[in-house]
């Protein structure tokens, strides 16, 4: 009897931990689904979908999820990214775009990159008006960070230095774009960085330096980071590399009380294996050194997030990847770690050959109190949401 009910509590505890979300297609006919953020435009105080799609950059609103233009065919070639955020408080977020998306061409500005923001016009159902920023060529990423109390930079990351080739030569030029109170007028910029070659995304968040957000750029050279004080922008904690000689394509970071920060990672750029760095107890927040591999079977991996989705305390990773491995398989899977010493992990299929990921990302989309996931996939041509019923 005794061991009847050990099996039980056991079965119990496994399917606890087995996650559970249910699949929802918001969109069957999308072109690519380069990028895809989350945010209130309509003000109505439920997040919405904004997708940077190949010709398109389009929202879908919170409820029915009908699909509304932002802006198309700005520039003669794909778009690439989108960022959006609430910067000035009145619960809607402004809007900028990436386009012209040419990696091939690293040093013609008017034929590679192109950056342009969107301003609001009164019925946000109706098409917006795109006011061109000046760019490098190969603009890939754009992030909107908090660089004081209530101050926003546009910080936007080419794939490629300019004139650079193969991943050599010019450094990249990480530039931040202040948002001014008049987006018609100048931008002013600043030069934030340029010792990385081929980078290809980044994130931010606050690291008790400032009044702020830092950043964190994954490329060829591994991670770096950096924060905006005194007016400027430096590497974070004067470290030189948060992550040194290892390719990282994708990364997402989560606050930890006892190792710092964790970062998950996929490594190489578009490559096969899920990555975890902790620090330990006591350690800088930047301090990173154990390295971990999760899995090794993904192919072109393209999307990464971390979070508690399970809502047993840790934190899981979540990644995705665009092209069917060795075993013919592509999607999204969860891995769990199974205690909180990090040492070990299962790993669960969210999406099992129905989503080719391009672009991933969680939010709480109804105000459960639990993260969603919402993935966008280029050869399945979909945009899903994976609702959380954990």
């Amino acid at each position: 009897m005794n061991l009847l009910i050990l099996t039980l509590l056991s079965l119990l505890c496994s399917l606890l931990e087995t996650p559970n979300f249910e699949a929802q297609t918001i969109d069957a006919n999308v072109s690519i689904g380069y990028g895809v953020v989350v945010g209130d435009v309509d003000g109505d105080g439920k997040p919405d979908l904004i997708l940077a799609d190949q010709k398109q950059f389009v929202w879908y609103r919170n409820g029915d999820w009908k699909r509304f233009i932002l802006a198309e065919n700005l520039t003669d070639r794909d778009n690439v990214c989108i960022a959006a955020r609430d910067l000035d408080g009145d619960g809607k977020v402004e809007i900028a775009v990436g386009a012209q998306w040419n990696p091939g061409e690293t040093g013609d500005e008017t034929s590679s990159g192109s950056i342009h923001y969107l301003i609001r016009p009164e019925d946000p159902t109706q098409l917006w008006t795109p006011v061109k920023l000046p760019h490098e060529p190969t603009v890939h990423r754009m992030y909107w960070v908090k660089t004081g109390e209530s101050d926003f930079q546009l910080v936007v990351l080419p794939l490629h230095g300019r004139g650079n080739k193969g991943g050599e030569g010019a450094g990249v030029k990480v530039i931040g774009y202040e948002f001014p109170k008049d987006p018609r007028s100048n931008w002013k910029t600043q030069l934030i960085d340029e010792s990385m070659h081929l980078t290809h995304n980044m994130t931010a968040r606050p690291v008790g330096i400032g009044n702020g957000e830092s950043i964190f750029i994954a490329g060829k050279e591994g991670v770096k980071s950096f924060s905006h004080q005194n007016g400027a922008w430096s590497a974070t904690l004067n470290k030189e590399s948060v992550i040194a000689n290892q390719s990282v394509g994708e990364l997402s970071l989560a606050d930890f009380s006892d190792y710092g920060m964790l970062l998950a990672g996929i490594e190489p750029m578009h490559g096969n294996q899920v990555t975890l760095y902790l620090g330990n107890e006591g350690e800088a927040e930047t301090d990173l050194p154990r390295r971990m591999l999760l899995d090794e079977g993904l192919k072109e991996g393209h999307g990464i997030v971390t979070g508690d989705f399970l809502g047993n305390g840790t934190i899981q990773i979540v990644a995705g990847w665009r092209i069917p491995n060795a075993s013919g398989e592509y999607g999204i899977k969860l891995y769990n770690p199974q205690d909180d010493s990090y040492t070990s992990f299962d790993n669960h299929w969210i999406d099992q050959n129905g989503m080719a990921t391009e672009s991933l990302t969680a939010a709480d989309l109804n105000g459960d109190g639990k993260l969603d996931i919402i993935a966008a996939g280029r050869a399945s041509g979909n945009l899903k949401v994976y609702w959380n019923r954990n």
